[in-house]
């Protein structure tokens, strides 16, 4: 079995073509407390993002996988960053673009995914993970595979007139 294909999706290396799909999420305001987004991007500039994908790993430090669906839908995002080869550590964060597509075992499977590509390939020790305290869907995620919560980022992000704290989770190989 291919290390980034599961049984409800595969990720790939993102393309030209997601430009439409890079644009809706990252200009959605509704999750710009997840990707500590403040500002809208334009067209132009998700372009220029998706000419520069190519990097490698080692050399841009991240990693954006585009989930897919069996249907060749496009369900959501993946990210390995903060890359550390020396260190063996990388963060990950995933989002499932639109309610249609969550809880039903997609998030769960492309981080099974992207877990094993990243202990395999990469030669990691360790993943970690940034988590909302409200972010009660992730939390369960994570900690069903394996995460383990290791700290808290008191008053963290400033949200909606309010401090939040983060939880730092992590998985050892």
């Amino acid at each position: 079995m291919l290390t980034l294909t599961g049984e409800k999706l595969y990720l790939r290396a993102l393309e030209p073509e997601d430009l439409d799909f890079i644009y809706e999420i990252e200009n959605d305001e509704s999750i710009w407390e997840i990707s500590a987004t403040q500002t809208p991007y334009s067209r132009f500039l998700i372009k220029q993002y998706l000419e520069n994908a190519h990097q490698d790993i080692y050399e841009a430090k991240q990693l954006r996988l585009v989930m897919v669906g069996n249907k060749k839908e496009n369900i959501g995002l993946i990210d390995l960053f903060e890359f550390d080869p020396k260190n063996k550590r990388v963060g990950v964060g995933l989002l499932i673009a639109k309610n249609e597509f969550r809880h039903k075992g997609y998030g769960k499977e492309a981080l099974e995914l992207v877990c094993k590509y990243a202990f395999k390939h990469l030669q990691v020790h360790q993943l970690f993970a940034n988590i909302a305290e409200d972010n009660e869907a992730s939390i369960k995620l994570f900690e069903s595979l394996d995460f383990q919560q290791i700290g808290i980022k008191k008053d963290w992000t400033f949200t909606n007139g309010k401090f939040k704290n983060e939880i730092l989770y992590q998985k050892l190989s």
